[in-house]
């Protein structure tokens, strides 16, 4: 019949559906078929573990939001019951809870996948700027959510970095304002923030469509950083890495379930279980943990403005990093010095986030202000400079090569035949 889809679907419900419908011609092409690198490694596994936590956190959230009130007057008390009332509601906010911190380590890890690799290089670089922007909405989304229980530290964290947004001239009060929707933090900033909250992981995933659309297109990098050169230098992606992705998934699914049946409350904050109180201010309010970095370089200067700036630019640097790394090579494997600067970026990233969970006081406003310096350093001096001075390591012929030379391929005909001849 002129018009339709010609499927090769051998089931005749599937057929007739793919026929006027191709969505399984279109999966079985970019999930089946796709040609991906053969020399993967589990750090790949990372996008994929991404994906699966992004699907719980929906989920869970659906149904959370059903027995939820966002109302100041109700909030605290509704996820009371929530974790005392509804069945398996206990289990649904301590998977909700611990997998916005999974959702950090895994993204967290995957951004340094791509730092050590060279994944924002080109052509990649759009790809890499959608992962940015998925960042940002991941930040903002985990920050209404953390409001939402509305504790002490919610509400005193919404009021504190609401706040920030103040330090900028002119327009700066009003959108604190709008924030608020009124002059404090109160009911109407908790709607606000419970229905962005809602609303922004769907936003979410269309930004992961475009992000996986955008990798389709490119084609995956790899740990050898170098094109695909012919057909032998890929391998379809099923079986072969949706079999490693699910030994990944498992590995990471036990990881999860150990936090929320073992440590539920251990990456929360005590002072979340108590109501929020606008009179009692906590002696010490703190984000949540995979805001400390940022938190830390947010207090390394003493000027508010310019705190406030560091902050945003420590994350809006990563959208110009593809012409910051000046280098033509794009793997850390053959570039002995860089390998050696990442991980100095990664050293200050941690001790940002140790400095952020401690008081501004001391030893750790030195530690911030040098763990601020470098990781400014490292984007917008030392990688501009080391694409000119450093001398990269000979890269391989091929992406074959390397992994046949390990024995993880067919020996050549000539190579195979010796052992024979001399049986």
């Amino acid at each position: 019949m002129a018009g339709l889809h010609k499927s090769e679907i051998a089931n005749p419900v599937l057929n007739w559906i793919d026929t006027r419908l191709p969505v399984i011609t279109m999966m079985q092409k970019e999930y089946g078929v796709f040609p991906t690198p053969k020399n993967f490694n589990y750090f790949w596994n990372f996008g994929a573990l991404a994906m699966v936590n992004l699907l719980i956190m929906i989920a869970t959230g659906i149904f959370l939001a059903m027995n939820y009130q966002p109302n100041t007057q109700l909030a605290f008390a509704s996820v009371q019951h929530i974790m005392r009332d509804v069945n398996y509601g206990w289990l649904l906010r301590y998977v909700h809870q611990n997998g916005a911190s999974m959702f950090f380590i895994v993204t967290y890890v995957h951004i340094f996948r791509g730092l050590y690799y060279g994944s924002y290089k080109a052509p990649r670089e759009l790809l890499w700027m959608l992962g940015v922007v998925i960042l940002l909405l991941m930040m903002a989304t985990a920050f209404m959510g953390y409001v939402l229980p509305w504790g002490q530290m919610s509400y005193w964290g919404a009021t504190v970095i609401t706040n920030l947004f103040s330090a900028f001239p002119w327009i700066g009060p009003k959108i604190v304002t709008l924030l608020w929707g009124g002059f404090s933090v109160d009911n109407p900033t908790l709607n606000r923030f419970f229905a962005l909250h809602y609303l922004l992981p769907f936003v979410l995933v269309g930004v992961i469509f475009l992000h996986i659309a955008a990798l389709h297109i490119v084609g995956s990098n790899n740990p050898l950083g170098i094109d695909v050169k012919s057909p032998q230098d890929t391998l379809p992606f099923h079986p072969y890495y949706t079999v490693k992705d699910s030994v990944g998934i498992c590995v990471y699914l036990m990881v999860f379930a150990a936090f929320v049946f073992f440590f539920p409350n251990a990456l929360g904050d005590p002072n979340n279980f108590i109501p929020a109180n606008p009179l009692q201010t906590p002696a010490d309010i703190v984000p949540e943990w995979y805001f400390l970095p940022f938190y830390a370089i947010l207090r390394s200067v003493p000027n508010k403005l310019l705190g406030v700036c560091m902050m945003f630019g420590s994350i809006l640097v990563l959208f110009v990093l593809p012409w910051l790394d000046t280098s033509p090579v794009r793997s850390a494997r053959f570039r002995p010095l860089y390998r050696k600067f990442v991980w100095l970026l990664v050293i200050a990233f941690v001790t940002l986030g140790w400095c952020g969970m401690n008081k501004p006081e001391g030893i750790f406003v030195i530690l911030s202000r040098i763990g601020a310096l470098y990781y400014f350093a490292h984007f917008l001096v030392i990688l501009p400079l080391l694409g000119k001075l450093e001398r990269p390591l000979p890269l391989p012929e091929s992406i074959s090569k390397p992994v046949i030379g390990r024995g993880g391929g067919p020996l050549p005909a000539s190579a195979a035949a010796k052992p024979m001849e001399k049986a």
